[in-house]
């Protein structure tokens, strides 16, 4: 399981050069702003990364004709060719081929046995940040941006704002967060979504349940045995913020 909490320095410059032998077309970071959208109108995380997933971004790296994905959890590396009418290979490890094309301003996946088609946008990426990155802090945007009232819970009448980077300002004990994208951590809860609270070294799983410009965050109950996997219900509601 991966929480994308302050995201390390994975790749050097490259990743966003190109010369003119690649296809310099694809250079840099592309997201799957369907996926994106669909989250921030029903507020159905995983069950939006489900129906539009499971890339949620590619990085290109033309020169070294190298390709990333994303699926919120694992990056995957593969060799970046040109194909046949425009369109481009990558292939990963076990002979796994993914086939790309652009269509306007868009970027299409085309379906395989592996994911159905796919659409993603261009998005700014540094040169620092790593694959995923950029589609997170995006989805961060879209889903929690903006500053919300605390209705109920400590800090209550202030302000809170989450910031795509994972930062948070104004919720008492709570200094970054991340929201769980897929892998293990998504099976965790049937209906809440999973959202990790950290305030230094200390940090944890809670439940949020986000209801137009409403979010609920509680306490996750672990019902599973100590020897099995945790399985998530709603406890106490710790906060509700309103957005404003």
């Amino acid at each position: 399981m991966r929480y994308p909490l302050p995201l390390g320095v994975l790749l050097a410059s490259a990743l966003l050069g190109g010369c003119a032998s690649g296809p310099q077309q694809l250079a840099g970071a592309w997201i799957n702003q369907p996926a994106i959208d669909a989250a921030a109108d029903s507020g159905r995380l995983r069950e939006s990364l489900l129906a539009y997933g499971p890339t949620l971004e590619w990085r290109f790296a033309p020169q070294r004709y190298t390709a990333w994905s994303s699926d919120g959890v694992a990056i995957a590396e593969g060799h970046l060719a040109a194909g046949d009418d425009e369109q481009w290979r990558v292939t990963f490890h076990a002979d796994q081929q993914e086939s790309l094309q652009l269509d306007g301003d868009e970027l299409i996946q085309q379906p395989s046995a592996s994911s159905p088609e796919q659409r993603f946008v261009a998005a700014e990426a540094t040169e620092d940040s790593q694959p995923g990155q950029a589609f997170e802090q995006a989805l961060y945007a879209a889903l929690l941006g903006g500053d919300w009232e605390v209705l109920e819970g400590a800090g209550q009448d202030g302000l809170v704002r989450f910031h795509p980077d994972g930062r948070v300002e104004g919720l008492p004990g709570v200094a970054q967060y991340a929201l769980c994208l897929s892998g293990e951590c998504a099976g965790r809860s049937a209906e809440e979504e999973i959202i990790w609270l950290q305030n230094g070294e200390q940090g944890g799983e809670w439940l949020f349940r986000l209801a137009d410009d409403q979010l609920s965050i509680f306490q996750a109950d672990n019902q599973a045995l100590h020897s099995d996997a945790p399985q998530y219900r709603p406890g106490r509601r710790v906060w509700l913020l309103e957005r404003d």
